[in-house]
C-alpha cells in the first residue's frame, strides 16, 4: 500500500463539474494498493497517518499532528502510484491491484479514518476526478507499507 500525503490549506475533488469532496486545512491523501495488501496493512497505515507529526507549531517546528491542528482529510484512490516506468515510455500498472480487489481495501481505509478520526472527505473510486489542492509548505511524503512494516 502506498499513500502520498500532502499537507494542504484546502483541497477538493470534482467529478463531471460537481464537487464531491472538499476540506480545509489537513491532509490530501492519494491512496494505492498492490499485491499482498490486506486489512492488517490498511490498519497499520491508518495508525501511521493519524499519528504523524507533520504540521508546524508556533515556533515553525514540525511537531503537530492532524489532531493538534484540528484538520480534515481528503482521501483519493490512485492506482497510478504503482506505475512501473522501467521499460519503454508507457507505464505498466501490473503491480496495482485490480479494481475488484482494491475497492474493498480503499473503502475499509476510509471507514477506519472516519471511525478513528471523523473529518473525512473522499473522491469516488475509479472515477475520472479533478483534484485541486493548495499545498502547505509544501510538505509531501510517500508512505509505503513495504518499507514501513
Amino acid at each position: 500500500m502506498r499513500v502520498v500525503l500532502t499537507t494542504v490549506l484546502s483541497a477538493n475533488v470534482t467529478i463531471s463539474g460537481r464537487m464531491v469532496g472538499s476540506i480545509n486545512k489537513g491532509y490530501c491523501l492519494l491512496v494505492g494498493f498492490t499485491q499482498g495488501d490486506d486489512k492488517e496493512i490498511v490498519e497499520k497505515m491508518v495508525e501511521k497517518i493519524l499519528s504523524l507529526r507533520v504540521f508546524a507549531d508556533e515556533h515553525g517546528q514540525i511537531n503537530l499532528s492532524i489532531y493538534d491542528v484540528d484538520g480534515s482529510i481528503l482521501s483519493v484512490s490512485q492506482f497510478t502510484l504503482y506505475a512501473d516506468t522501467r521499460k519503454g515510455r508507457r507505464p505498466s500498472f501490473v503491480n496495482a491491484l485490480t479494481p475488484h480487489e482494491a475497492e474493498p481495501l480503499y473503502d475499509y481505509f476510509n471507514q477506519l479514518l472516519e471511525t478513528k478520526y471523523g473529518k473525512l472527505a473522499t473522491g469516488v473510486f475509479g472515477a475520472d476526478m479533478l483534484v485541486t489542492s493548495v499545498n502547505e509548505g509544501p510538505f509531501t511524503i510517500m508512505l509505503d507499507s513495504k518499507e514501513l512494516f
